[in-house]
């Protein structure tokens, strides 16, 4: 039969339970639970295979056909160059521009001088009613930089601009810990602020809520979401507090999300927002509650410095899923932003990760597309009813801002950062290309200026204190013991005591190599030995103290023991096995095996343990 005459209606439909007759025979007989529910940090049971909802409406967000806007980072101190990058990144395909002035959290030790004749540099021969122009901002200097803009573009009608200014001071207090004012006079100068630019005319969303700060920090996606729909309706008391009807303000108000390596939480994150955003609004008795304007960016602590063209995939994942799940308007960070302030080549490839999306994948097209998909709808649920909880704990004590006094959402976020930490510590949460297959002796590619060490904060002084949010990248403890290992004379290495066959050891022998490498220790290869005496030639004649015993249970059964305590007489002063025999520990400790390497230990402590005393980390 030609498979072109083939009539797809009359094959049956397959049903849930087909599909799950299938899984059981790829699982053998283990726990359906074990193998196809996976747990969040937030604690929710995400099955692999839930059924299609076929009730689900859309969520209200971008318009059919309509693509994101693309808006690319500012952020080079110096506005000529500064100036030079915005007018390139106009020039092919970006939508618009996020100004990131120095001190704001998301400058990561860069960022725009925050002057107006800086603003007037950057923005020189940009057309500002064709383009979205977003302001970040910190250390509460948001009021005066919108202030400026505003006067900068008098000439022009601001009915006509896409301003984001960006207004966000409880975003500013939770990263710098400190405040300058009480809440009350903050609020009261965030509402001034904005009667004050809608006098002269702007319309677009001008107060912030930003969930960037508590993602870097650590916090779960429904923390993340939490702290943004709880800052959110501070910001609309505020407002309303000013004379503003809530049908008036709410449309004032826009959020950031940031946009992960998980395509499907990423994906339901601003769908959940919506939700939430939504609800709350009907709980203020708004009737029809206008769609939330929601801009994203790419993960800060997803990025690594090690292998960093591996960045490249973790931006067009999340950029892909933030572009479905229906964000307004996205930033890709480019691929070497964690090793300094990127050159034209990453600024291009970040750019392009969007316009291909768009330009060619086309998958702005249909609105919502996920809707219906039984793992995004539970997913969008399932978060939004975590977000929701934590929201109404956030506000039984007084609101997001007595949250951060009280310093409980700082203990919810240090939690979740705990266990996140000890996954990457036993590569349960594998990051690729620093903890899973390093590769030593990588170029590092270009950048304009590396990124700066930030000294210490002094102590916060202010009106109002609370525990600051202190950015972080997951990739770093493996980072600094490739560091040490760069610094280290001679560079460290590991000499595989290869027992019996290559089919024998092999398998452990290339674990081994991957997992001291990932803390910068070398692992030469070798074919095996077939007795202790060559086995303990070629140690002394490798010139290091660490070793590390690779083969079979078999061999080691026969042979481990005895090969241990030749290496140990040798002068092997760190010795390993690669594998978990429990029934043989004992012996095989005695024998002068100091600890083993297995799935799932901590290979960040075996690491450290490595390294010492040849290198010194941080």
């Amino acid at each position: 039969m030609d498979p072109l005459d083939l009539d797809l209606a009359t094959l049956p439909a397959a049903t849930r339970a087909d599909w799950l007759k299938l899984v059981e025979g790829v699982l053998k007989g283990a726990p359906y639970e074990r193998r196809m529910v996976t747990r969040t940090y937030d604690g929710l049971a995400l099955d692999a295979l839930p059924p299609r909802r076929v009730e689900a409406g859309l969520v209200a967000a971008r318009p059919s056909g309509a693509p994101w806007k693309v808006l690319t980072r500012i952020d080079h101190g110096d506005p000529a160059t500064a100036n030079a990058q915005a007018l390139d990144d106009l020039t092919n395909g970006a939508d618009g521009l996020a100004l990131v002035f120095a001190g704001a959290p998301s400058a990561h030790g860069f960022g725009l001088p925050v002057t107006r004749a800086a603003i007037a540099a950057t923005l020189d021969g940009v057309m500002a009613d064709l383009v979205t122009l977003r302001v970040e901002a910190g250390r509460f200097q948001g009021r005066d930089i919108a202030l400026a803009l505003a006067s900068l573009l008098d000439t022009q009608d601001p009915g006509t601009l896409d301003i984001r200014f960006g207004l966000d001071p409880i975003g500013d207090l939770a990263a710098l810990g400190a405040s300058p004012l009480e809440w009350d006079s903050l609020s009261l100068r965030l509402a001034q602020t904005v009667s004050a630019l809608r006098l002269r005319g702007f319309t677009a969303p001008m107060v912030r809520a930003d969930g960037r700060p508590y993602h870097a920090a650590g916090a779960t996606d429904a923390q993340e979401l939490a702290s943004v729909l709880a800052t959110a309706v501070a910001y609309l008391r505020a407002l309303e507090a000013s004379g503003l009807a809530i049908e008036e303000a709410a449309p004032l108000i826009e959020a950031t999300l940031v946009a992960d390596v998980d395509q499907f939480l990423t994906l339901a994150k601003p769908r959940a927002l919506r939700l939430v955003w939504a609800a709350a609004l009907e709980a203020c008795g708004v009737a029809s509650p206008p769609p939330l304007a929601i801009h994203m960016e790419t993960a800060w602590r997803s990025l690594t410095r090690l292998d960093p063209h591996t960045n490249l995939l973790r931006g067009t994942i999340a950029a892909f899923a933030a572009g479905t799940g229906g964000a307004d308007s996205l930033t890709v960070l480019p691929f070497t932003q964690a090793l300094g302030l990127p050159d034209a080549s990453a600024r291009r490839l970040a750019r392009n990760t969007q316009l291909i999306l768009i330009e060619e994948a086309n998958i702005h097209r249909v609105a919502d597309p996920a809707a219906g998909a039984g793992a995004v709808e539970e997913r969008t649920q399932q978060l939004a009813a975590a977000a929701w909880e934590l929201f109404r704990a956030f506000e039984k004590e007084g609101g997001i801002v007595e949250a951060l006094q009280s310093g409980s959402l700082q203990r919810q976020i240090g939690q979740a950062r705990a266990a996140r930490a000890q996954d990457i510590a036993t590569r349960k949460a594998p990051i690729t290309g620093t903890s899973e297959f390093p590769l030593l002796g990588a170029a590092v590619p270009a950048v304009l200026a590396p990124l700066p060490l930030l000294d210490a904060p002094p102590p916060a002084e202010g009106a109002l204190l609370v525990e600051p949010l202190v950015p972080h990248r997951l990739a770093e403890p493996f980072e600094a013991l490739r560091a040490a290992a760069a610094r280290a004379e001679p560079a460290p290495s590991v000499f595989l005591a290869n027992l019996g066959t290559p089919a024998d050891f092999t398998a452990r022998a290339g674990f081994a190599k991957n997992l001291f490498e990932a803390g910068g220790i070398a692992a030469p290869g070798n074919d095996g030995f077939a007795d202790e005496a060559a086995l303990v030639a070629a140690f002394r004649a490798s010139g290091t103290r660490l070793a590390c015993l690779c083969g079979s249970d078999g061999t080691y059964a026969e042979r481990a023991e005895a090969a241990a305590r030749a290496l140990k007489q040798a002068g092997a002063d760190r010795l390993w096995l690669a594998g978990r025999l429990p029934e043989q520990e004992a012996g095989l400790r005695a024998a002068g095996v100091d600890g083993f390497i297995f799935a799932g230990c901590d290979v960040l402590d075996a690491l450290r343990l490595s390294h010492v005393p040849t290198a010194v980390f941080g």
